[in-house]
């Protein structure tokens, strides 16, 4: 095979293992269990975790975000938490379930990550933050460390969509307009 042709096979393969993850399109997640801290509830200004499943996915048009313990991951798909504010969806079909791994922080942040977490909890009541110790949902779907993931889930918890990493702008409106789609 001669360099040029290796050259192109490469770039077409590039975009494919940059965007690796265990995702299939019209299937459900990977199964995924997360027992150390698991889903962050708050009751009378309360919080607590309970045990949290993959399985409790379907019912709901959700974004799924899996984010690693620090703001850099954060930022890289802030757009679509501001596009998802102001689709002004409704809380009866669509939540929103973010999943952080805290096993991917920057050590010594960890009381910062939680307390973050409690503020938009607070702000957000209606929303599901699941905090992962132990980087089991990263494992299970193979994501990079350090990243942002978004998956769009169907009401019957199946993959409509998944992208690990930032998202242009041009996907984030792609990934509004798919969840109004779903909801109709």
């Amino acid at each position: 095979m001669t360099l040029q042709k290796l050259m192109a096979l490469s770039c077409l393969l590039l975009p494919m293992l940059a965007s690796a993850h265990g995702f299939e399109k019209d299937q459900r997640v990977p199964p995924v269990g997360i027992t150390d801290r698991g889903e962050l509830m708050l009751n009378h200004d309360t919080f607590s975790y309970k045990s949290w499943n993959s399985a409790q996915l379907p019912g709901k048009v959700r974004i799924l975000q899996h984010i690693a313990g620090r703001s850099s991951a954060k930022e890289k798909n802030a757009g679509l938490i501001e596009a998802i504010k102001s689709a002004k969806l409704p809380h009866d079909r669509y939540q929103t379930t973010t999943i952080v791994n805290a096993d991917d922080a920057i050590p010594g942040t960890g009381m910062f990550v939680r307390s973050s977490l409690e503020s938009n909890k607070k702000l957000y009541p209606w929303s599901q933050i699941i905090v992962d110790s132990n980087g089991v949902a990263r494992k299970a779907w193979q994501l990079d460390a350090g990243s942002s993931a978004v998956v769009v889930l169907d009401k019957d918890g199946r993959v409509r969509w998944a992208k690990d990493g930032a998202l242009t702008q041009e996907e984030v409106q792609q990934v509004i307009s798919l969840l109004h789609t779903l909801l109709k």
